[in-house]
């Protein structure tokens, strides 16, 4: 895996240079370069590569899912979203450049990331890069990223059109879940997998961004600034709905470990040293 992480860090360094108007490529560059654990671009790799496919011919894709994942951590941290001063344990980005840049540097990363799939894709044929670009603008569209990002700001304010149940599993499913799940369908399709290989890595991608949700939820309790490099204890302060503050810790574990055991019980099969490591990690640091 930390082979996986530093061709990915090197990539993104490479795809991302700094030219003229300097502000917004530094910007977009020093959020995207931040030390993070990659996991979405990484699930991306290793999807393709178990499936036969070589890295070089998703890698693309994977650095441009990178970089809307940072897109999104930009403009969650945005005094009008979630105001949060840090990221990764360093500031966040509108306090080193400013909220005028940080929006539209999370902007140009939205739209860098398409392009770089197009130019640099050279071993996709023109029907994969269709596909792929197809899911990437619907799961960070409307449609995905930005409605879960939507009803967890409403529900700050506990404006709920459904019940909190129903909102909770939303705001998941659309705020987290889809990126893990956008990774892994983009694997396959680089792959040529069939619709059943699909619908597989989709329902482990779903389940497992459910799990990390919660994880986030919980380590939000019970973690220090030190472990997670933001400000803790914001989602209770805030009002914000999570499992947590719905179901408490105890059912928010035991709910965390259910989602755990089945994506184990999905990937197994594929004989997975780099996915089985992404689970236990999450596992060990939530239940020991």
């Amino acid at each position: 895996m930390k082979e996986l992480i530093n061709i990915i860090d090197k990539k993104l360094d490479e795809y991302m240079p700094v030219c003229y108007p300097e502000d917004i490529f530094k910007a977009m560059k020093y959020t995207l370069s931040l030390p993070g654990k990659r996991l979405r671009p990484v699930m991306c790799i290793e999807t393709a590569r178990l499936l036969g496919c070589n890295i070089d011919k998703v890698l693309p894709s994977a650095c441009a899912l990178e970089m809307l994942h940072v897109q999104s951590l930009i403009h969650d941290d945005l005094p009008c979203m979630d105001n949060d001063d840090f990221r990764r344990g360093k500031p966040s980005n509108h306090k080193v450049f400013g909220e005028a840049n940080a929006v539209l540097a999370g902007d140009a990363l939205l739209t860098f990331a398409p392009q770089l799939i197009i130019e640099k894709s050279k071993e996709l044929s023109a029907e994969q890069i269709v596909r792929i670009l197809h899911e990437y603008t619907k799961f960070a569209g409307a449609y995905g990223l930005i409605a879960g990002q939507v009803v967890d700001i409403e529900s700050e304010g506990g404006k709920l059109v459904k019940s909190p149940e129903e909102t909770l599993d939303f705001i998941h499913l659309n705020k987290t879940a889809v990126l893990f799940r956008l990774a892994v369908r983009i694997g396959v399709i680089c792959a040529d997998g069939d619709e059943k290989i699909f619908n597989e890595f989709d329902d482990f991608a779903t389940k497992f961004g459910l799990a990390f949700q919660i994880y986030d939820d919980i380590m939000d309790e019970i973690s220090t600034f030190e472990e997670l490099g933001k400000s803790v204890g914001k989602d209770e302060k805030s009002g914000k709905l999570t499992y947590v503050s719905l179901y408490g810790l105890s059912e928010a574990k035991n709910k965390f470990a259910r989602l755990i055991q089945e994506c184990y019980d999905i990937i197994e099969k594929y004989n997975s040293d780099i996915f089985r490591e992404i689970l236990k990690k999450l596992k060990n640091r939530i239940l020991g």
